[in-house]
């Protein structure tokens, strides 16, 4: 089915989870994935593995067609187009057919120094296009940023560029993380004035360990606000303390969330299914 149309009927609640690096993570992940299909998600994307070889990441798709075809639960591949050409790309959708996997989360990409970047595809929009035309059933989804793309000059060409993914066929958003609820708001409001009216997903990075969310946050460009800077200063030394604090940050994230009338929560599990576990159980009956 079409993730988009999810959102006729509710406020969608999904996961995120990665493939591991090593193959010795390939059981932890699927463990994770025991827990998370108890949960009763809307969807559960898999994230694409960074690198250049052009080679369909088989991790991904073998994660995903397990989620779709053995757990009965919607899910989006992610697949990134910086290192891929046409040619790769035609070879990861044929075997995301084979499996019954319908929606790609279109991405451009990070950049990473130790590739060399194909010359196939410069942005997530002419990937988009170039999916949708290949007329092979798949529904595409985009990225956005509420605090901006770090490569973008204003929130104006941002928001430019963001169109140009909806013009090429993105009918389904997910939001980059963030903590300031109000910066969401803000992102929200000129996006649908600019004439974006798709279903946007605001993503949800639990808060469990200060040095990781340091290093997320000068990756992506996300702010941290006074308010979770007082919580890292008082717990950031304490494990235990940090992950209860930050599992209690992004749950009183999603019910302001949601009292507002986001049209869904998409939750960066960190392949943590205590986390996820924890996160879902507290919103269960306000998520509707």
């Amino acid at each position: 089915m079409n993730i988009a149309d999810l959102f006729k009927e509710k406020t969608v609640f999904s996961f995120e989870v990665f493939p591991p690096k090593k193959e010795s993570g390939v059981e932890t992940i699927y463990k994770t994935l025991e827990v998370l299909k108890d949960l009763n998600p809307d969807f559960i994307s898999v994230t694409y593995g960074a690198g250049g070889s052009g080679e369909a990441n088989a991790t991904t798709i073998d994660l995903c067609s397990k989620i779709k075809n053995q757990y009965q639960i919607e899910t989006i591949a992610h697949l990134s187009c910086l290192y891929n050409t046409k040619t790769s790309v035609d070879k990861i959708l044929e075997q995301l057919k084979t499996e019954g996997v319908e929606n790609i989360l279109a991405l451009r990409g990070d950049v990473n120094p130790d590739y060399e970047v194909e010359k196939d595809f410069r942005y997530a929009s002419e990937l988009t296009e170039y999916i949708l035309s290949k007329n092979m059933g798949f529904h595409v989804s985009g990225a956005c940023y509420p605090e901006v793309h770090q490569e973008a000059e204003s929130m104006l060409e941002d928001i430019r560029n963001l169109k140009k993914k909806i013009d090429a066929g993105a009918d389904h958003l997910i939001s980059q993380l963030f903590f300031d609820n109000s910066v969401y708001y803000d992102f929200i409001e000129k996006v649908r004035i600019a004439g974006i009216n798709v279903p946007i997903e605001a993503g949800i990075m639990p808060v469990t360990n200060k040095k990781q969310i340091e290093r997320m946050v000068s990756m992506c460009g996300a702010s941290i606000p006074a308010k979770l800077s007082k919580v890292l200063q008082k717990f950031g030394d304490n494990p235990v303390a940090m992950r209860d604090a930050g599992i209690s940050y992004a749950v009183d994230q999603i019910v302001d969330l949601v009292a507002n009338g986001v049209d869904g929560l998409h939750i960066y599990t960190m392949n943590d299914p205590y986390v996820a576990k924890r996160i879902s159980d507290s919103v269960a009956n306000i998520i509707k």
